[in-house]
């Protein structure tokens, strides 16, 4: 009789490195690699339990001294539009959205460029070239799409999102969009679109990426009802965003040995 192990993946951490999101704070990353026919599996597990995938990587915050960045996602079924938003449904209603296969494009590419340069100039992908940009869109060993959003009159491309379909919900890994038309909100109109797709779906979660008290780049990912975020190994419903706070206590973070012992792997015997 043919037996098969529980996965077993390995689990490393980067070097401290300085933090994109709070200043004078070094960033640290968990991350094992997301290859094999289990795939699929260990994506859906592990990003239950807080991790974001990149290119073929799986990586969760691991930061010696500080615990600020939290994973976030919005139940859908809890979800309710404010004013705001729905004022942003509005103004984006000119927009069709295109769902296709993970495949790079110019002219993706040439939107991403205006993105970066406006918006994250000196961030960590400001020099990412076409042949990098290919790759983090199409090296996937999982289910995933690229959704588009163009002018239905015009035709231009305004706003992109690689999203990772999981057995739970849409992963956002990866979105951009037209910087010089900051009145219409785009990234929060994507997620808004996300929220629909995954309602048309039947599938209960939409995956944000990290929110990161005290840090303006990731503040409106709380502005959204439903918000849960993933705390002491467990998703917790969000109440208050003042209870939360970029200062964290020193013994906040696990050491590594006991994180990756925490960690729940698919079984994939059967």
């Amino acid at each position: 009789m043919r037996h098969s192990l529980p996965l077993a993946p390995q689990f490393y951490v980067t070097a401290p490195q300085p933090c994109p999101y709070l200043p004078d704070r070094l960033e640290r990353k968990l991350f094992t690699a997301l290859q094999g026919e289990q795939a699929e599996k260990l994506n859906d597990s592990l990003s239950q339990q807080g991790f974001r995938r990149s290119q073929n990587v799986l990586y969760r915050p691991s930061c010696s001294e500080c615990a600020a960045c939290l994973s976030a996602r919005i139940e859908v079924a809890k979800f309710k539009p404010s004013k705001s938003q729905k004022r942003t449904l509005k103004r984006n209603a000119h927009l069709r959205r295109n769902t296709m296969s993970p495949w790079a494009t110019e002219e993706q590419y040439s939107l991403f460029r205006r993105y970066l340069d406006a918006r994250h100039a000196d961030g960590g992908m400001a020099d990412m070239d076409v042949f990098e940009f290919a790759a983090m869109v199409e090296e996937t060993p999982i289910r995933s799409r690229v959704i588009e959003y163009q002018d239905r009159e015009t035709k231009d491309l305004e706003a992109v999102c690689l999203t990772d379909v999981l057995s739970d919900g849409l992963s956002m890994v990866y979105s951009f969009y037209e910087p010089n038309v900051p009145k219409q909100s785009l990234g929060t109109y994507m997620i808004l679109d996300h929220i629909e797709i995954a309602r048309e779906a039947g599938l209960p979660y939409v995956y944000l990426g990290y929110w990161v008290p005290g840090s303006q780049k990731m503040g409106y990912k709380a502005n959204f009802t439903g918000l849960q975020l993933f705390r002491q190994g467990r998703w917790q419903v969000m109440k208050d965003r003042d209870d939360y706070g970029a200062e964290t206590h020193p013994l906040s973070t696990d050491p590594i040995a006991e994180q990756v012992a925490n960690i729940s792997l698919p079984d994939t015997r059967g």
